[in-house]
């Protein structure tokens, strides 16, 4: 059964179209799969409303995802859309909504954290993976969910966030970068209780935006290559010196890197370190990397 699903986060969009099993929802084959950074949480962190310029953006982006699915023969009304962080912040998120509904057919509904965080474990998990063994880090431009069949939580600490609230000079400053760290060591804090409960030598598995990039950069392609991505696992030692070259680094130097998009090369640093310091401060081995995530996940809503 042809369905579809979007999950608009705070940095970029993401539409899954996909046959899947018509009984659990679960992803039997992925027909299309896109992904647009967009920005909706631009300043959302500060002014706690979307900016204008980023609902332009984001409309824009939406109304190409419904003629997407239309040329599939779906009805953007059916289309599982889901909206994250930057929604739960903004004081203007229902009108922004409303007028998504009218010009794109999309109707979107707005994930606790708690629900971004179940629905990101149930989709980031690739074929063969046991969800006993694993826990699944989806670092978002304004939050991070670390989940695991025990259990998991949703908290304030993401890229596009701490970029905005730290890391403002090209390139950064020494002093910045250390606030910044500190400030996620801090947040990291609030995952200690949800660790517990984890086995010691469970698998972390990294989705979105942060993790792929990452890894595409890790294994110096040019292009994204799916089936190479799900297979790259990046030890703590590996992450802290991705850290240490997007440091010293200009956003425009990053766009260099391969795999590093414009929309991505600004924020990479803060998510880097992010996923970084999850690995050393709760005791994780390493971070094996997974393309799937959220959007895969909210397919086996009921």
């Amino acid at each position: 059964m042809l369905r579809s699903s979007i999950d608009l986060g705070t940095n970029t969009c993401l539409l899954l179209i996909a046959d899947c099993d018509p009984a659990s929802g679960e992803v039997l084959r992925t027909v299309e799969d896109h992904a647009t950074v967009v920005r909706l949480g631009q300043g959302v962190d500060r002014a706690k409303e979307l900016h204008p310029d980023a609902i332009e953006r984001t409309i824009s982006c939406l109304r190409r995802y419904a003629e997407a699915a239309r040329a599939q023969g779906l009805d953007p009304s059916s289309t599982l859309a889901v909206a994250t962080s930057q929604a739960r912040d903004a004081r203007n998120g229902a009108e922004f909504f409303k007028r998504v509904e009218r010009e794109t057919g999309f109707r979107f509904r707005t994930l606790s954290g708690d629900d971004e965080a179940k629905y990101t474990f149930l989709g980031g998990l690739l074929p063969g993976m046991k969800p006993e063994s694993c826990a699944v880090i989806d670092i978002g431009g304004g939050s991070t969910e670390i989940m695991a069949s025990s259990g998991g939580k949703s908290v304030d600490l993401g890229s596009v966030r701490f970029t905005e609230r730290f890391l403002r000079s090209d390139p950064v400053t020494d002093a910045e970068f250390w606030a910044c760290r500190a400030a996620v060591d801090e947040g990291l804090k609030e995952f200690v209780a949800v660790r517990a409960r984890m086995p010691k030598e469970i698998q972390l598995v990294g989705v979105a935006g942060t993790a792929t990039t990452l890894a595409q950069w890790f294994l110096e392609s040019r292009e994204f290559q799916r089936e190479r991505i799900d297979e790259v696992v990046l030890a703590p030692g590996d992450l802290h010196r991705l850290v240490e070259e997007l440091k010293w680094r200009t956003v425009e130097e990053r766009t260099r890197l391969p795999g590093v998009t414009e929309g991505r090369a600004d924020v990479l640093l803060a998510g880097a370190l992010i996923l970084w310091r999850a690995t050393e401060v709760l005791g994780f081995r390493d971070c094996r990397v997974s393309t799937r995530g959220l959007r895969y996940g909210v397919l086996q809503m009921r």
